[in-house]
């Protein structure tokens, strides 16, 4: 079963870019699972050291996310890195998540960016600008850009560390 998931994860990465109703259901999941992951990695690859704290977050809101064992989400984790190192923009991604999330969803996950961003107490402007870009491309509005900003940032401070 792991040969099969490291084997779709594999392709998951080229049919990114596939029209929405091409792949079947199961494939479309772990599309959107990719998409978001690269997503969040990408706020973590704009700061020039990758903290352990950052790598934490991401993995706390892929779980809370997707239902993955901890194996398939390793396995994710390490394909959105070689994902990310790649990629040259990020619509490929945010066009998979406008048109299967919704407005709530495309919000959480903007939130969870900011989570990624404050979870070495320090937000950098790198990291800023990241989810400033992919809160437009995931068409979320300025106001709640701003409250995912402020959630994220209580978060921070209820798990015990300043935002």
């Amino acid at each position: 079963m792991l040969r099969n998931l490291k084997d779709l994860f594999d392709n998951l990465a080229t049919r990114l870019q596939s029209p929405a109703g091409a792949l079947p259901a199961a494939e479309q999941e772990h599309t959107l699972q990719l998409a978001t992951a690269v997503l969040l990695v990408e706020v973590m690859r704009a700061e020039p050291t990758l903290s352990d704290a950052e790598r934490d977050a991401v993995i706390h809101a892929l779980r809370g996310k997707f239902a993955l064992t901890p194996d398939e989400l390793q396995r994710l984790l390490d394909l959105a890195h070689e994902t990310a190192r790649t990629a040259y923009d990020f619509q490929r991604f945010t066009r998979s998540l406008n048109d299967h999330f919704s407005q709530t969803q495309k919000i959480r996950v903007v939130d969870a960016m900011w989570e990624v961003a404050y979870a070495d107490q320090h937000l950098d402007a790198h990291e800023n600008h990241v989810i400033s870009k992919v809160a437009g491309l995931l068409h979320v509005t300025h106001g709640e850009y701003i409250a995912a900003k402020l959630h994220a940032q209580q978060t921070m401070k209820m798990r015990g560390g300043p935002a």
